[in-house]
């Protein structure tokens, strides 16, 4: 082999080996981490699990952050390692987030059922001792403050069976959760005064 061929030939080696260096950007990955983070989001894990997919969503940041700066490298420099490793932590956590969603969805459910028929029944509670609440001059005024209260939280309860209808569990637990607070309060000022009345 003469210099010439061997020139040619430590030239087409090191073409080669740059090529070979020249590290491409996970795109493949990233495509499948944002279907699984529209899928999660379809599950409504960004409400029901949102912890984890918050996380999820913060790896999925970052490795486009870490994508970014290394497509500003020069070519032969680029390395997508970190990326990678982000991009899969990142579509664990999404398809995590889903799978928990549909537990946790089904546990608000449950707890805002449970919610509303305490409603229902701190309601009845609360019409009963307005019944035996003392109507003197100013109780009178403070009974008329109390009684728009209850009714303003049994004209909830519709709204609650439409959120359980249409699937927003957190919205209509939320909601009986404030109503039941309120009655309690009620039931409690109606306890007092009733006690305050018989001494």
């Amino acid at each position: 082999m003469n210099a010439r061929s061997f020139v040619k030939m430590l030239c087409a080696i090191l073409v080669l080996a740059l090529l070979a260096g020249c590290a491409d950007a996970p795109q493949q990955a990233v495509e499948a981490t944002n279907a699984a983070k529209e899928a999660a989001r379809a599950a409504e894990a960004d409400r029901y699990a949102m912890e984890q997919f918050n996380a999820a969503n913060d790896s999925l940041n970052a490795a486009t952050t870490e994508i970014e700066n290394q497509n500003a490298k020069f070519a032969l420099t680029r390395n997508y390692g970190r990326a990678q490793q982000l991009l899969d932590a990142a579509l664990v956590g999404f398809n995590s987030a889903k799978d928990a969603a549909a537990t946790n969805k089904e546990a608000v459910r449950a707890e805002a059922d449970t919610l509303k028929q305490q409603l229902q029944a701190n309601t009845a509670t609360a019409r009963q001792l307005m019944g035996r609440a003392p109507r003197g001059k100013e109780g009178r005024a403070a009974l008329e403050m109390i009684q728009n209260d209850i009714n303003a939280v049994e004209a909830s309860l519709p709204e609650i069976d439409t959120a359980m209808t249409n699937g927003d569990f957190l919205g209509a637990r939320d909601k009986a959760q404030a109503g039941v607070a309120k009655l309690n309060a009620i039931i409690q000022e109606l306890n007092d005064a009733i006690t305050k009345k018989g001494r």
